[in-house]
C-alpha cells in the first residue's frame, strides 16, 4: 500500500497497534500492520525479555516501542524517595478512596501499606527511559514514540544514530509544532475520544487541523490519526483528509491475545460509546476510561481534586489493584467499580477476536470504503 509511513517503518498496512500485550505487537506485525509495545511497566531487564522473544515471533517484519516521558510530572528530576512521594497524598484522598470502596463492600484493611521500589517513577523520567531506550534500541525496532510530550532530546539522537524514526503523540496544533521542534519524524495525533491519556479536540477536527498547520510552515511530517479509531472505514476516512495511516489502541484490549482482565473485557464488549469517561481519577491527567462508580466518585462536589502525576498514582493504584483482583473472583461490588482505559469506540467492540482477525477486517473495511468513494467521485 501506498503511505509514507509504510515506506519509512517498512510495514506493508499502515495500521498501527498500540498495546502492552507482546503478543498482539508480534500477531499485528505478521499480518502486515506494525505493532507497538508500550514500555513504560517494564524495568530493562523484562522489556530485553519482551523483544528477544517479539523478535522470534516476527521473522523480520516490523515493530516499535512507546515510552512514557512526561513533558510536565511531580519531582520531575527524582530527587525525592518514595517516602517522600507518599507523604506527600493527603489524608482526605485516601480516604475519599476509602470511602468508594467501603460503599462497595470492599475492605480496606492494609490498604496504604505497599512500599514504593527506590526508583519509582524512574520510567518518566530520563533515568530510567534511558535505560529502556537503550535496551529497545539494541533490538530491530523501527520506531520508537513518546506520549505525554515532546520527545526529549536524548530519545531523538539515540533514535538518530540507530535509523530508527522517532514519534510523538499530539493533541493539539501547538502540540504539533513543538513534537516537530523537537526533531519528530512522525506525529501520532490523537483525539478526545481516544483511551488512556487524551486532550479536547475531536478526531475529526484535529487531524485536519494539525495538517493544515503543517501545510502553512511547508513541513511535511507524517501523521497517524488516532482516537476512536477501531474500524477500516475509520482509517479510510482519517486518510482521505490527508492522514498517512491509524493508530490504534483500544481495538485489541478485547482480542483473544489481549492480556486486559476477563472482567474487564466483558464489560467492554457490553459498553456502549457513552460509557466511558475523560477523568484525572486514575494517573492525575485526563484519561478516557470506562465509565464505574469509582469516575463518578471523583466528580462529585465533596471528592478531592486529583493530585498531579504520579502522586495520584499513588491513591488509585492500591485501591484499583484491589478492585481487579477482587472482581476476578466474582466480587459483585468490585465488578461495578472495575475501568481500564479505553476509547469511545468501544462501542464498536463487540466480539472477541484475534488480533490479526482486527487486522483483516481493517484491510477488508479499507477497501471496501475505498471502493465506495470512487463510485461517488466516478459518479
Amino acid at each position: 500500500m501506498k503511505s509514507t509511513m509504510c515506506d519509512m517503518v517498512g510495514c506493508e498496512f499502515p495500521l498501527f497497534a498500540f498495546t502492552h500485550c507482546r503478543d498482539v505487537v508480534a500477531e499485528v506485525s505478521k499480518a502486515g500492520g506494525f505493532g507497538v509495545l508500550g514500555a513504560v511497566g517494564h524495568s530493562p531487564e523484562s522489556l530485553e525479555i519482551e523483544l528477544n522473544w517479539i523478535d522470534e515471533q516476527v521473522d523480520g517484519k516490523p515493530y516499535g516501542v512507546d515510552l512514557i516521558v512526561p513533558t510536565s510530572i511531580e519531582d520531575r528530576e527524582g530527587r525525592l524517595t518514595p517516602e517522600d512521594l507518599l507523604a506527600r497524598v493527603p489524608e482526605a484522598h485516601k480516604r475519599h478512596v476509602e470511602n468508594i470502596l467501603a460503599e462497595h463492600g470492599i475492605d480496606t484493611a492494609d490498604l496504604w501499606d505497599e512500599s514504593l521500589p527506590a526508583n519509582f517513577g524512574d520510567n518518566m523520567r530520563e533515568r530510567g527511559a534511558s535505560a529502556q531506550l537503550e535496551v529497545a534500541l539494541s533490538h530491530p525496532i523501527k520506531a520508537v514514540v513518546n506520549a505525554l510530550g515532546a520527545p526529549p532530546p536524548f530519545m531523538v539522537e539515540a533514535a538518530r544514530e540507530k535509523g530508527v524514526a522517532v514519534g510523538a503523540l499530539t493533541g493539539s496544533r501547538e502540540h504539533a509544532m513543538k513534537n516537530v521542534e523537537a526533531g519528530v519524524d512522525f506525529l501520532v495525533v490523537s483525539g478526545t475520544e481516544a483511551g488512556g491519556h487524551c486532550g479536547e479536540i475531536s478526531t475529526l477536527v484535529v487531524v485536519p487541523e494539525v495538517l493544515e498547520t503543517l501545510r502553512q510552515h511547508d513541513l511535511e511530517v507524517p501523521v497517524l490519526a488516532a482516537g476512536g479509531i477501531v474500524t477500516g472505514q475509520q482509517m479510510a476516512a482519517c486518510m482521505l483528509m490527508g492522514a498517512a495511516g491509524a493508530w490504534c489502541g483500544s481495538v485489541w484490549l478485547t482480542t483473544s491475545e489481549a492480556e486486559t482482565l476477563p472482567s474487564i473485557k466483558e464489560k467492554m464488549l457490553t459498553a456502549n460509546s457513552r460509557q466511558t469517561v475523560r477523568s484525572r481519577s486514575r494517573t492525575g491527567k485526563y484519561t478516557r476510561q470506562l465509565r464505574s462508580p469509582w469516575t463518578d466518585a471523583w466528580q462529585t462536589e465533596e471528592a478531592p481534586d486529583p493530585l498531579p502525576m504520579p502522586l495520584q498514582g499513588l491513591v488509585s493504584g492500591p485501591a484499583l489493584r484491589r478492585v481487579d483482583k477482587l472482581a476476578e473472583s466474582g466480587h459483585s461490588g468490585a465488578r461495578q467499580l472495575a475501568t481500564y482505559w479505553v476509547g469511545q469506540g468501544v462501542g464498536l467492540m463487540n466480539d472477541q477476536l484475534s488480533a490479526r482477525t482486527v487486522v483483516q477486517n481493517f484491510m477488508e473495511e479499507f477497501a471496501s470504503a475505498y471502493e465506495q468513494f470512487q463510485e461517488v467521485v466516478e459518479g
